[in-house]
Order: C-alpha cells, then sequence, then structure tokens
C-alpha cells in the first residue's frame, strides 16, 4: 500500500467516525437541548469546547502571526455558514420535530454534496462529473418523498414538518460551503489550527448574535442536566468529532469527504431505531435509499 493510499484511507476512516458521532448527536443529544433558545444552544456548544481548548492549544494565538487577509476570511465563512448558520438551522430543525422522525431531518440535511461540489467546482476547481445534473435531480426528488411520502404537503394542518425540512436545506447548503471552505484552510494549515480558529470565531459570532438579540438571559434557565448535555456534546460529537473530522479532511479531496459523511444520516436512523423507537415508513426507507445512492453515483469515478 502506497503512502497516499494510505493517507486517503486514514482521512476516509476519520471522516467516518466523525460523521458517526454527529448522527448519535443529532438524535440522542442535541434534541435535549430543546428547552433552550437555539442561538443561545450554539453559543454554548461552541464556547464551552473553546474554553477548553485555551488550556491546551494556547500557543495557537501565535499562528494569527502567518495570517493573511484570505485567511480571516476563509475562517470567517467557516464560522459563518458551519458555526453559525447550519449549525442553528440543523438545531432548529432538530427542536421543530419534537422528537419524532429526527432521522428525516439528518438525511435531508446530507443532501449538502450536491451544493459542495458545485463550490468546489468554483472555489476549488474541481471538476464537476458528469451526469451531476441527472443525480443531483434524483437526489432532490428523493427528498421530497422522504418528507411527506407518498402525500402532499398539508399547509394547514399545523404540521411543522415543512418548516422543519426547510431548516434541514438551510443546514445542507451552509454544511456543504463550509465543507468546502475547510479544504482551503487546510491547504495552508494542520487541522489543529483549523479546529481552534472555527470554534473561536464561531464563539465570536455568535456571542454578537446572542448580545444582539438579548439571548443572555437563556443562561439563567440552562438546567443542570442542559450543562450536562454540553459539557457531553462539546467534549465528544463536539469538538471531538471536528478535530476527528478536519485530520481526515486534510488527506482526502472535499467530494470523497462528503461520501464519507454519509454515515451521518445512515447512523441516524440506526440510532432513531433503537433509541426513540422511530422508524421510517416504506415510501421513506425506499426514497432515503435511493437519496443516498444519487449522492453516491454523484461522487462517482465514472457516471
Amino acid at each position: 500500500m502506497g503512502i497516499k493510499q494510505s493517507q486517503i484511507i486514514k482521512g476516509t476512516v476519520a471522516i467516518s467516525i466523525s460523521a458517526i458521532l454527529w448522527g448519535f448527536d443529532g438524535v440522542v443529544l442535541t434534541p435535549r437541548l430543546f428547552n433552550l433558545n437555539v442561538s443561545y444552544v450554539v453559543f454554548m456548544l461552541h464556547l464551552l469546547p473553546f474554553l477548553v481548548m485555551n488550556l491546551f492549544l494556547f500557543k495557537q494565538y501565535k499562528q494569527m502571526k502567518t495570517f493573511v487577509r484570505q485567511d480571516y476570511l476563509t475562517f470567517a465563512m467557516v464560522a459563518l455558514f458551519g458555526g453559525g448558520i447550519g449549525t442553528m438551522a440543523i438545531v432548529k430543525a432538530l427542536f421543530l420535530v419534537n422528537f419524532q422522525q429526527l432521522s428525516v431531518v439528518v438525511l435531508l440535511q446530507k443532501l449538502q454534496p450536491i451544493f459542495a461540489i458545485i463550490l468546489a467546482r468554483i472555489l476549488l476547481k474541481e471538476k464537476i462529473r458528469k451526469g451531476f445534473g441527472l443525480w443531483a435531480g434524483v437526489a432532490i426528488v428523493a427528498s421530497y418523498f422522504l418528507t411527506f411520502g407518498l402525500s402532499l404537503p398539508k399547509l394547514d394542518s399545523g404540521s411543522r414538518t415543512i418548516e422543519a425540512a426547510l431548516y434541514a436545506l438551510l443546514a445542507a447548503f451552509s454544511f456543504g460551503s463550509s465543507t468546502v471552505f475547510s479544504k482551503k484552510i487546510l491547504l495552508n494549515h494542520n487541522f489543529v489550527t483549523a479546529t481552534f480558529f472555527r470554534y473561536m470565531f464561531t464563539t465570536i459570532f455568535m456571542l454578537m448574535f446572542i448580545v444582539i438579540g438579548g439571548y443572555y438571559s437563556e443562561f439563567y434557565k440552562t438546567s443542570p442536566t442542559n450543562w450536562a448535555f454540553f459539557a457531553i456534546i462539546g467534549i465528544s460529537t463536539g469538538s471531538g468529532a471536528i478535530f476527528i473530522y478536519y485530520y481526515g479532511l486534510r488527506r482526502v479531496k472535499a467530494i470523497v469527504a462528503t461520501m464519507s459523511e454519509l454515515l451521518f444520516p445512515i447512523s441516524a436512523i440506526i440510532f432513531d431505531y433503537f433509541i426513540n423507537d422511530s422508524i421510517l415508513s416504506y415510501t421513506q426507507l425506499i426514497s432515503a435509499a435511493v437519496m443516498v445512492f444519487a449522492l453516491i453515483r454523484l461522487n462517482a469515478k465514472k457516471l
């Protein structure tokens, strides 16, 4: 096995592990914080891990001396899309479904390869393979049936399905963007630096959002159970998973990363079944399978 192939395997395994951790988080951990404001939750999920990082990685601040303007801009984009908008959108979607069909929200969010591939072409000059339009279309159609089954959307039923689906799609766009911007960062910086400053920039952005929105009062509503989940998420599926993800992302192309991340929705379906006793209908399962297959075909070497 060549060195290059070994690095690709290590990168793929690392991203796969982080994806499974995120699947566990989306179904088991983050939904348990539903009693708190979404933006406050996202702020705390970045602030606490960042404070812990400062105990061990404070020397990373010296790296700022090597930053050029493009570095600051790229870190800001990762924080804005991946840390801020994307995380708020997926957390909001998870809260809206009230522990019902959490895996549907996670699956919809995984349409992000479509956005990642387009942005990778624009920003990283990675080629879009033949057949992209066809399989992207199949994935989008399948996502509709995954969400609504064989029924038409009921706009007046009081259901929050449509709202949750839209938030999940916003998360897909945001995380897809973040994947590509993160790849740009890793061209010049190691995964430790990338993780540290992603959390720093996101914490700053979310603090501004919290102050402007007046959500800081949520601190007094945070229960001991909430603090426990914040700690667990911050160490494991939060910063821990991000460290592993960036370690892997540095070793593979952005397109390969999106493939490995498909373990996120697959693990979410499994966790949702065993933890919440929730199972997709036959139509949804078929739609999920078609959507995942289409996303795999988007990244196939030959179409």
